[in-house]
């Protein structure tokens, strides 16, 4: 170690459990990432409790103002503000804490936190106060306060230096000499979804900057069609961070719970490698209607190249339990083919909820996706409930429930703080799992009977025509709003022991610091 990195000791603390070295920089900005993911999760998740009551035709609770507001702080609030700052922890835990090494330019960390934070506050302002009731997708002519817009800017431009100084954490890692031979296999993950974020990132500059000049009236309305081709390489790509992310996730919480073991790096590092050429493709499946592109185009996109990512998240499903049964077996579970299954530690809430995400994802979310990818089902599954059943099944209850397995770690060993309210911690993934799995599922099946998605009454009540639905619609949709309150209530449960734990909880032994 050369004098700079040693005269950077006292800056570092040793983690008891793993024997990590922790830059003060890094945990910090973990920490702070982490309270503003539940902060923005909080938000979603108030949002959701109404929409759930409001599509759930037999109560019908809101009126059609505030669904179609909720229905845009729900999509901002989990898709975006969630889900990237808890992939900026993400990203100072993969780079400088599992590297043992520094932040680089921890100023200009601390700025894109700020950046970050004001973006992610002013855009909630908008949507709450009425200012921006444009949905998710913010389509043109749909026109949100410039402030809306101006706010997903600074939190984008902030996220994409985050994700500049991860990419510089590798090189200084790698100049001081932190680790020995090639990154962690977690880390590679995160260079993967990292490089995803830059593709995601540039997407939305480039078309929210002229957004916000149009808000502002300086500019002509972009182009519907050139809005909705360059948006969706933000909108979809952006969860294709997380499909990284998660899998990144998955191999962590796999040898923290049971010490899985990787069974051929090369294959699992290849599968990254295809998210990072093929997965932004898909975003492809969201114009499959759109008259203004060809058919060659998007079957290209969605079909042939596409599969090509579907293979790396196969392999991932296939690499990460054999793993798991690997570790177990490694730990003495020899008995039989399934004594490694059977005994397995169900009761820790990081156990289960990666199982679960990896069960969902793979098994709903998965297939699901892929067939939405051909153009001829796509035709009759578009702008039905059967999409939506779809994303809440990727991307909530697969990439939700990885990131909620990976704070019952995160707690004691980066705030060192023990887990509190520990029986419920236990049953909070099966609560969130079974509910969104009777949520995904009865979505699916709704829009398979031609449910509209985003619609705020499927009844048309005082239109001068009526739409008779099949008798089992209103079944489905009373299990999906008992799905979707179990699971809201889950949500409610992981915050209060996310914030609890962190703000009230009993402190951990007190790590040594470097030196000592």
């Amino acid at each position: 170690m050369n004098t700079t990195v040693a005269a950077l000791a006292a800056r570092f603390r040793t983690c008891p459990t793993t024997g990590l070295r922790v830059n003060s920089t890094a945990e910090h900005l973990i920490r702070l990432n982490a309270v503003f993911a539940i902060l923005a999760m909080v938000a979603g998740v108030i949002a959701a409790f109404g929409l759930v009551l409001t599509r759930w035709q037999a109560v019908h609770l809101l009126e059609a103002v505030w669904y179609y507001r909720l229905l845009t702080v729900h999509g901002v609030s989990m898709l975006i503000f969630f889900i990237i700052f808890f992939e900026m922890a993400v990203l100072y835990f993969a780079g400088p804490v599992l590297l043992n090494s520094r932040v680089p330019m921890p100023k200009l960390a601390w700025a894109a936190f700020i950046l970050m934070a004001v973006g992610a506050v002013m855009v909630e302002v908008q949507m709450w106060t009425g200012k921006a009731d444009v949905l998710f997708t913010s389509y043109p002519p749909l026109r949100a306060h410039p402030n809306y817009y101006l706010g997903i800017i600074f939190f984008a431009v902030g996220a994409l230096v985050v994700v500049g100084l991860f990419f510089a954490s590798l090189v200084v890692a790698k100049r001081e000499e932190t680790y020995g031979g090639s990154v962690p296999l977690v880390t590679y993950g995160a260079i993967a979804a990292a490089v995803i974020a830059v593709i995601t990132l540039l997407h939305g500059a480039a078309i929210y900057v002229p957004t916000w000049t149009w808000a502002m009236g300086w500019t002509a309305m972009p182009d519907p069609q050139v809005y909705r081709l360059i948006w969706w390489g933000l909108g979809h790509s952006s969860q294709q961070i997380n499909v990284a992310a998660m899998v990144a996730v998955w191999y962590l919480l796999g040898a923290l719970t049971v010490g899985a073991v990787v069974l051929n790096e090369k294959i699992s590092r290849a599968a990254f490698f295809l998210y990072v050429l093929f997965i932004s493709m898909a975003s492809a499946h969201h114009l499959l209607v759109d008259p203004g592109f060809g058919s060659g185009w998007k079957i290209w996109n969605t079909s042939y190249a596409m599969y090509l990512a579907v293979l790396a998240s196969m392999i991932h499903g296939f690499t990460v339990p054999a793993g798991i049964e690997v570790g177990q077996r490694l730990r003495g579970f020899t008995k039989g083919m399934f004594e490694w299954l059977r005994k397995a530690p169900w009761g820790d809430p990081g156990f289960s909820a990666m199982i679960l995400s990896i069960i969902i994802f793979g098994f709903i979310g998965g297939i699901t996706g892929v067939t939405f990818g051909t153009e001829q089902i796509n035709i009759i599954a578009h702008n039905t409930l059967r999409v939506p059943g779809h994303f809440h099944a990727t991307v909530v209850a697969g990439t939700a429930l990885a990131f909620m397995g990976v704070t019952y770690y995160v707690i004691p060993l980066v705030f060192q703080k023990q887990v509190a309210f520990w029986p419920l911690a236990r049953i909070q993934p099966y609560l969130f799992g079974g509910g969104m799995v009777l949520f995904t599922m009865s979505m699916t099946f709704a829009g398979t009977f031609g449910v509209p998605r985003r619609h705020y009454d499927i009844s048309f009540t005082g239109a001068p025509f009526d739409i008779q639905y099949n008798a089992a619609v209103d079944l489905l949709l009373g299990i999906m709003g008992i799905g979707g309150l179990i699971a809201a209530t889950a949500v409610v449960l992981y915050i209060l022991i996310a914030v609890w734990s962190v703000f009230f909880g009993k402190p951990m032994p007190q790590a040594a610091t470097a030196g000592e």
